[in-house]
């Protein structure tokens, strides 16, 4: 191939030296426990009822719209639905920043694809690290804000499972009115309701709710997320969104988990996913080798390891896949353990009992996890 042929010469140059989001199929593995992508570890049944696959879909399916609304305490004319989370984060991108001028700011450690959106469309990445405590430093955010069109704050944060301060949250929103548009990503909300800031939205003419039916909704293959915000802002997003954002069999799907049986079955998933989780917690502090087991809000666990390559490799070659979180500002030595069936969460600290560095007897948990 000669020079002439080569189209990579024809790219964006942002585009040529863009690192794209590592996602954990990216990351590959070829395992049985996948406990690296914070997904509901069993299937859901669902049962196509639409048939209308001739037809282009609606661009925003009203019994979907309605009934997210309905779940989220809001009106429909508050609520967009998009392709996963992920597409709501690029729609704010695109609305709101000047490719080469705007910037979108975030407190690593954090949900990578922030960066990688902003990058990708053109859009500085200005970045202010979060505490030791991974509350956000809020004198750096201000001075860091001149040329801010966009802040993206991950609550809980993914990948450390910690809440952020609800009055460090509102600090942020009155630093930023009339400046920038504030996006607090709730993907994790449904395993702590009560820190949801949707209530907000009244007094922040400027707040956007990022929400997921991947995680608690068990539902990752979908790829159907919310964005919700007030009126005006909405009616910015949708004037860029795709025109069929949803596949009929999507919007299907999606309006059958949001029935109140769907609904109903969401909150029997997260139950039975906090009952896993402390068990969880509990056995990795008791392990060999585990240094610190951070707290966690989400359906996940944050561990630092002494050996933490040892571990990941280890587990990795007994097809036990987690998520390595040692790039990650001041993560180093952490893997992030997702939450998984209570068999999965056995077959881990088994596992970890069978390292040599974790040889010594635990204190067995008082229970099994149910």
């Amino acid at each position: 191939m000669t020079d002439r042929d080569d189209i990579s010469t024809l790219a964006r140059a942002n585009v040529r030296e863009l690192t794209p989001y590592q996602s954990a199929r990216r990351l590959g593995g070829n395992g049985d426990v996948w406990l690296n992508a914070n997904e509901y570890p069993q299937a859901p049944h669902f049962e196509l009822t639409a048939q209308t696959f001739n037809r282009y879909p609606e661009c925003q399916p009203k019994q979907v719209i309605t009934r997210y609304a309905a779940y989220a305490g809001l009106r429909p004319e508050q609520v967009l639905v998009s392709r996963g989370a992920d597409e709501g984060i690029e729609l704010l991108i695109r609305a709101f920043c000047e490719p080469g001028r705007d910037a979108v700011l975030y407190c690593p450690p954090t949900y990578g694809m922030y960066g990688v959106s902003a990058e990708t469309f053109g859009v500085e990445r200005r970045t202010v690290p979060a505490r030791r405590d991974w509350q956000l430093d809020l004198p750096a955010i201000a001075q860091s804000l001149d040329g801010v069109k966009l802040v993206y704050i991950c609550s809980p944060n993914n990948p450390t499972g910690n809440l952020i301060d609800p009055a460090t949250l509102r600090e942020v929103l009155e630093m930023t009115r009339g400046r920038a548009i504030v996006a607090i990503d709730e993907a994790y909300i449904e395993f702590c309701p009560q820190a949801s800031v949707t209530g907000w939205l009244a007094e922040y003419p400027h707040l956007a709710v990022l929400r997921t039916l991947s995680k608690a909704f068990a539902l990752a293959g979908l790829r159907c997320g919310f964005t919700l915000a007030n009126e005006a802002l909405i009616t910015l997003l949708l004037k860029v969104i795709a025109p069929y954002p949803l596949s009929t069999p999507v919007a299907d799907i999606a309006a059958q988990a949001l029935s109140g049986q769907g609904i109903a079955a969401m909150r029997a998933h997260v139950a039975g996913i906090l009952e896993s989780r402390a068990w969880l917690v509990q056995a990795l502090q008791q392990c060999d080798g585990v240094e610190q087991v951070f707290a966690s809000e989400s359906n996940y666990v944050l561990a630092r390891f002494t050996d933490s390559a040892t571990v990941f490799k280890s587990l990795w070659d007994q097809g036990i896949i987690l998520r390595d979180q040692n790039k990650q500002p001041g993560l180093a030595g952490c893997l992030r353990i997702t939450v998984g069936t209570p068999d999965e969460c056995r077959r881990v600290i088994d596992a970890l009992r069978a390292l040599p560095a974790a040889a010594a007897p635990l204190n067995s948990p008082s229970k099994e996890p149910m």
